[in-house]
């Protein structure tokens, strides 16, 4: 099989080939269709976070096809079903996170293309328990952003607790922030997209956002202050200052949701403004597995509208220039099907 790997934390991919992986007790493999590349995917392959993955590896969290081989044990799932493999590839089950509904949280987990080789590959592995169902209707290409950048904002307007009627902000209209437009309108909220480029604040008011501020021309504090402040803020442009401007725009009681990783990201929290607004910044880690069966299910039912492009896995290193260079409108897909 063929496979895009990681020799050295920031150098160029390589396209080599490999042997098929055999799945162990527990584990499926799964025939690629497609693979989402996600800015968490560029931060493994650079090392850009204090703990690094071990090079050579796999990267891809966003990774959907057709399961090829069960290992022993496995009886829940079936040989040419379709599931999606996210960046949660396991958890322990045991600690109080996994008991409690937070698996996300698990010190013991492991994640895909990160701790473990994931989809940028013709085939994979995967833990069975973690391989999500795709339900009959939800193409791959759908469902591999909906893998992760999908139930990454869904879960982020969970933990902000977004009623009908809230002013949501959502800091970063691309691959995460086309979706948590669309999750916030679901949810009935009054949503203020804010980007730094025409095409995405185009695409924020065709999903429906209500109000888009172009942060480089606009105060985003001011703006959304003029509107009474924003409920929640969710953070997904990956840019320290972004989180800070989107932050200054809070109400009273409001919640700055941080989603984005930048590398060495900092922002500074007034004390004296916190405690006497009330306001609260709160981190939010991808979802669980019951998350993305929601997510599924709500674009099943005809609920949102996945932008992508699909590029073959070949121009993997030339992909991710282009979106380290912003000129992707909102996800790209590698093809691992049909190669284009």
């Amino acid at each position: 099989m063929k496979a895009a790997v990681v020799r050295a934390l920031g150098e160029p991919l390589v396209i080599e080939e490999r042997p098929d992986p055999e799945p162990g007790p527990g584990q499926v493999r799964i025939r690629v269709e497609a693979s989402g590349l996600c800015h968490t995917d560029i931060h493994a392959a650079h090392g850009d976070w204090p703990v690094k993955p071990n090079p050579p590896f796999v990267p891809g969290h966003e990774g959907v096809g057709l399961v090829e081989k069960l290992g022993d044990g496995v009886t829940h799932l079936a040989v040419g079903q379709r599931v999606a493999v996210p960046w949660l590839g396991r958890a322990c089950g045991r600690c109080e996170h996994c008991l409690s509904g937070w698996e996300t949280l698990c010190e013991q987990q492991v994640n895909t293309g990160y701790g473990c080789d994931g989809g940028y590959a013709e085939k994979m592995l995967a833990w069975a328990d973690f391989a999500q169902p795709v339900p009959e209707g939800v193409g791959p290409f759908d469902a591999a952003p909906l893998t992760c950048a999908g139930v990454t904002t869904y879960k982020a307007l969970k933990v902000a607790d977004v009623r009908p009627a809230q002013l949501v902000a959502i800091s970063g209209v691309g691959g995460l922030g086309h979706l948590a437009v669309q999750y916030a309108k679901i949810a009935g909220a009054t949503v203020a997209a804010i980007d730094v480029t025409d095409d995405k604040l185009e695409l924020a008011r065709e999903l429906g956002a209500d109000l888009v501020i172009d942060a480089r021309s606009q105060d985003v504090g001011a703006e959304l202050k003029k509107h009474g402040g924003a409920h929640a803020a969710i953070a997904l442009a990956v840019n320290p200052a972004a989180f800070e401007a989107v932050g200054s725009g809070l109400r009273r009681g409001g919640k700055l949701v941080m989603v984005a990783l930048p590398a060495h990201g900092t922002i500074q929290v007034p004390i004296f403004d916190t405690v006497l607004n009330g306001t609260s910044v709160i981190g939010s880690i991808v979802g669980t597995r019951q998350d993305l069966a929601e997510v599924f299910r709500l674009h099943a039912a005809g609920r949102t509208k996945v932008i992508y492009e699909t590029r073959p896995l070949a121009s993997v290193n030339e992909s991710i220039d282009e979106v380290l260079r912003g000129e992707v409108k909102a996800r790209l897909v590698f093809d691992l099907e049909t190669g284009r």
